[in-house]
Parts: C-alpha cells; structure tokens; sequence
C-alpha cells in the first residue's frame, strides 16, 4: 500500500482521510481506493437510515420482493428481512440527492474527471446473520468503455471486521483485467457470482474498518468482497453509489437487436457534474428497484 499522510487510521491501518486532498486522490490512483472521512455528517446518515426504513415498509413505492410492512411490525423487523435494495433512487428523493453530495462529487471529478454521471445506487441493510458477496469487480456488472467506474460506498453505520466491512485487495486494479467467474454456493455470500483465478491471496486482502458517514472511493477495477455481519453487532448500512465519466457510453444490460455494440449507450442516467456530451441522446427512467437475493429465498438459477 502507499504511504500517504493523514490525521487518522482504522485498527488495520487503512488511512482514513480527514480532507479531499492530493494524497487521497494519489491512493485512490494506486490502490484502488481511499477513505474519505465525514464525507456526510452525522445528520445527514441519520436521514438516510430514516429513509431506509420507510423503503423497507414499502411506504415510498413497489420494490420487487419487498413486502409492505404491516402496523405491527418493528421498524427493525423490517429491515432485516433485506440484504440490499438496488435503486433505492428511484423512489427516495433524499438518496437520489446523495448521487450529488459535493463532497463525494469534489473526489469523483478529481479521479474521473470533470465530467460525471451515476448510474446506479445500492442500500444495504445487512442485519446480523446476513451473508457478504464473494470476490468481485464492480466492472464485471458495469462495464465501461474507458474503465471509468468508481463506486462511493458510504458507511450508514460504524463498519467492523465483525458486522462484514468491505475487505479490498490494494493494488488489484492495476491490471485492468476482467477474472474469470462461477457459481458459488459459500453460505458466507449472497448470491451473486465470485470471481477467481486471480494472482492474489485471501492473506493480501485488507479490511476498510470506518466510522459511520465515511466514504470508500474505489475504482471498478479493484478486487474486494465483504463477510456476513457475525450476528451480534446490529446493521452494518451502506449506501454504494457508481459513477463514470460521461463522455464514455455506457454498454450496460442487454444490447438492442437494432443497435451496433459499439453505439449502444444505456441511458438511465444521472449527470452529477460538468457537461454530458451525449445529452443529445436523452435519458430514459427503465431501472426499477429490487431486493438483491441472499440465498434465504433461493437464488433463481
């Protein structure tokens, strides 16, 4: 890892920076991600929690598998039937604004630049006993043309080795290869895929240990994975959003039949900073949120 300078590290010595400066965006270039402490304020992770629990309720709108929540269930009883919820955007006006956090888009445009559009959110509940995702790269499934992919995944609560904080492989993006990928069938993992055959160990593997209102910056290239929250430390929340330059298209989902590879550029998009070249284009509302699976409900193979 490189040596940077800061006010502050996590107990496995993972630098948590305290401003946006040259130094984090250096580690973020080198390996593949940095820490951004009181990227949001406690205020702000508390309106985002509050929000998490009316999505769970099913009062901001339909989520596929999400359940409307009857008057005697518990705010808390809610939310540990879900892992994640993807596009939590879409229907929460307060994390739709959170694409737009000036402190998190003053970082993107630095390692981006100057020109950025989101692309997708996630809301992760991950109560005790929920699984981790196995090894993976947000480029396998976000691929950009330019490998501009970069996640902000915000602490919504104090994230520990023992609630299943983030673990990264420093240094992994460098490569700017896509590993190979298989089932698996880890009880540790939800059901996504994992992948291998990449030439780091489990032992380089480093925990990104933060305080709540924190933010990982870390580019779609980087190996990472998370293991279940242990089952005796409440909710470890997070909030990852993606983002890329806009001047690349973005060939996500299934291609058109009537569109050349090259020119399809998915559209459910959000502009965050700068100029979007391709806004001639126009944008389109397709993406609906949904309950990722973790295994409890079968993973639909």
């Amino acid at each position: 890892m490189s040596t940077v300078t800061a006010q502050t590290a996590d107990r496995s010595g993972v630098v948590l920076h305290e401003t946006i400066s040259d130094a984090l965006i250096e580690q973020i270039r080198e390996d593949g991600f940095g820490v951004l402490k009181n990227a949001l304020t406690p205020d702000e992770v508390a309106e985002i929690n509050a929000e998490a629990v009316r999505l769970c309720r099913g009062d901001l709108g339909e989520i596929r598998r999400v359940t409307p929540a009857g008057p005697d269930d518990s705010d808390e009883d809610v939310m540990r039937r879900y892992l994640c919820i993807h596009f939590p955007n879409k229907l929460s006006q307060v994390i739709a604004q959170s694409l737009h956090h000036p402190r998190i888009v003053d970082v993107l445009t630095k390692v981006i630049g100057p020109n950025v559009k989101a692309m997708q959110s996630m809301l992760f509940m991950k109560s005790e006993g929920k699984p981790g995702q196995a090894w993976h790269q947000d480029e396998f499934f976000i691929p950009t043309r330019d490998r501009s992919l970069t996640a902000a995944w915000i602490a919504l609560d104090d994230a520990t080795i023992e609630n299943g904080c983030l673990w990264v492989l420093p240094g992994s993006h460098k490569r700017g290869v896509i590993y190979p990928d298989r089932e698996q069938d880890d009880e540790r993992f939800d059901c996504t895929v994992e992948l291998y055959d990449f030439p780091y160990r489990d032992e380089d593997a480093v925990p990104v240990e933060i305080p709540a209102g924190s933010a990982v910056i870390f580019n779609g290239y980087l190996l990472h994975r998370s293991l279940p929250n242990s089952g005796r430390h409440g909710f470890r929340r997070a909030l990852a959003n993606h983002y890329m330059s806009a001047e690349s298209l973005l060939p996500w989902n299934r291609v058109p039949d009537d569109v050349h590879v090259a020119k399809w550029d998915y559209r459910d998009i959000v502009m965050v900073a700068g100029q979007d070249p391709y806004a001639y284009k126009g944008t389109i509302d397709v993406a609906r949120p949904g309950v990722r699976q973790d295994k409890e409900g079968g993973c639909g193979r």
